[in-house]
């Protein structure tokens, strides 16, 4: 191992040569000696010594402190000091210049050993410590993610280029700023405030992550969505001493989220259009071809019993009206999706509204279903002759309610309609309960979706509109529906609406 060379600077001449004949013997190289600041800086900028024994009291206008300062501006060497005595202000100069020991006058030979192989190892030190600052400034310089880091008060301390670009703040003017003021914070989709990430490391003292949908504000006032975790800065001993944020811009996958979520839902709006064409043009083709049948035989004349023409007739009817309520539900539909759907309230007695319901639909099912034969059994709890209520989306609601009863249940058995009015809490309930086949655990969920139909109902015919229709009139009303259903047991389906009153209640 190469002898350490030392650059010795004393104005003393028989001192500097007894501390040179000591460094020999104790087996280091002595560069030169110096007695003047002057001459020190030169021979030092010549010799680029491994460390310099520098005597504090200088004679001459420049002292060892003031050498020392030029000495490492310009070449990075360990300085140990020489003094006998010195007041506090000499010694806070000679703080600043970072010297690697002192060796206090008198000294011996093993003090002077001492002092040397000190510097040296501090410096050594000092010089592995800035080497890895600098790896780590250059690494983090060289992210592509952006870096702050902040002190334990939140005053910023450095940022990365990457930070620096997405913030809009140079480091030079972001240093000491309060983090708060560069790396402002938004909900992506509100524009509330968030809370900053660094108040919460420091108050919670572990990492955090950012919400979803989390935005930048730049200096410019361009909001950037972000991913962010923030860190805290620890001492071994657990104190926290800063907070560390690390983030990225998410604009390209954000933009990539939304042609995704575009694409999606153009796949399932032209799904629904595909649907609502094949289940339309089904759903007329039935009809239609039953009126054209019935008109060819009806134009044929001769043959044709009275009873014979009444049932045609009947059928024509019958598949008009079936033409109508589709179109009606197909209009309805078109509304909702456009948010087109009117809710109109007016005045309503729901007592008098269900029994004239009910009255008509028996007269109307009587009518035109002969093989199926249904009781509708009404009953109402509480009186509210003053609701406000939309009588035709109220109509559509439970007249496809009670059609669905029908429907899917046996002749012959009875469906309940209940109307539950509790003023109390403000609400009116309706139920409509069957005992028909029921509706599997797994087809609930999807009842309410346009074009869904339960797996079990075989032959039935259907269009899968009429509960997508009926959810969204109770929400039109601010309602609320609900089912419950067991195969093979029935189905009760329950619809709550805020009780709205006339204003003279």
């Amino acid at each position: 191992m190469a002898a350490i060379r030392v650059l010795v600077v004393e104005d003393e001449v028989i001192v500097a040569k007894i501390i040179a004949i000591q460094l020999k013997q104790l087996g280091y190289t002595v560069l030169d000696t110096a007695s003047s600041g002057l001459a020190a800086i030169a021979k030092a900028l010549e010799t680029k010594p491994d460390l310099v024994l520098m005597d504090i009291v200088l004679k001459g206008e420049m002292d060892g402190v003031t050498a020392a300062s030029h000495i490492r501006n310009q070449i990075n060497v360990p300085i140990v000091y020489l003094t006998a005595y010195s007041d506090d202000n000499t010694l806070q100069r000679a703080k600043l210049t970072q010297p690697c020991g002192y060796i206090t006058k008198p000294f011996t030979a093993n003090d002077l050993r001492v002092g040397v192989e000190i510097g040296m190892f501090k410096h050594q030190v000092a010089q592995e410590l800035q080497d890895n600052r600098d790896q780590l400034a250059t690494l983090l310089r060289s992210m592509s993610d952006a870096v702050i880091a902040t002190d334990d008060q939140g005053a910023i301390t450095f940022m990365n280029p990457a930070a620096e670009t997405l913030t809009g703040w140079p480091q030079a003017e972001a240093l000491g700023r309060a983090s708060a003021d560069v790396f402002q914070l938004i909900h992506e989709v509100t524009g509330v405030p968030v809370v900053n990430p660094v108040l919460r490391v420091l108050q919670e003292q572990q990492v955090v992550y950012l919400d979803h949908f989390t935005a930048l504000v730049s200096r410019e006032g361009i909001h950037i969505p972000i991913g962010d975790t923030a860190s805290p800065l620890k001492r071994p001993s657990g104190e926290v001493i800063g907070v560390v944020i690390v983030f990225w811009d998410l604009s390209d996958r954000r933009q990539t989220e939304v042609l995704a979520e575009a694409l999606e839902q153009e796949k399932e709006l032209n799904y629904l259009k595909s649907q609502f064409v094949s289940t339309v043009s089904h759903e007329f083709r039935n009809p239609l071809a039953i009126i054209r049948t019935a008109t060819e035989l009806l134009e044929q004349r001769q043959g044709i019993s009275d009873a014979k023409k009444s049932s045609y007739l009947q059928r024509i009817k019958t598949s008009v009206r079936t033409m109508n309520q589709l179109m009606e539900d197909v209009l309805l539909m078109g509304q909702a999706d456009a948010s087109r759907l009117v809710c109109t309230l007016a005045p309503l007695d729901l007592k008098d509204f269900c029994r004239s319901l009910v009255e008509e639909y028996l007269i109307i099912e009587e009518k035109h279903i002969e093989e199926k034969h249904h009781k509708i059994i009404f009953s109402c709890q509480g009186e509210c002759p003053d609701a406000w209520m939309d009588e035709k989306l109220l109509r559509y609601i439970l007249t496809n309610l009670l059609s669905n009863a029908i429907k899917y249940t046996q002749a012959n058995t009875a469906i309940q309609l209940r109307l539950i009015i509790d003023r109390a809490k403000q609400v009116a309930t309706f139920q409509v309960q069957d005992q028909g086949i029921g509706i599997p655990d797994a087809d609930q969920q999807r009842l309410f979706d346009s074009f869904f139909r339960a797996t079990n109902v075989g032959s039935v015919q259907g269009t899968g509109l009429g509960l997508a229709i009926v959810k969204r009139c109770v929400d039109a009303h601010s309602g609320h529906i609900s089912l419950t259903s067991q195969v093979g047991v029935g189905t009760t389906v329950i619809v709550t609406f805020p009780l709205s009153l006339s204003s003279s209640d």
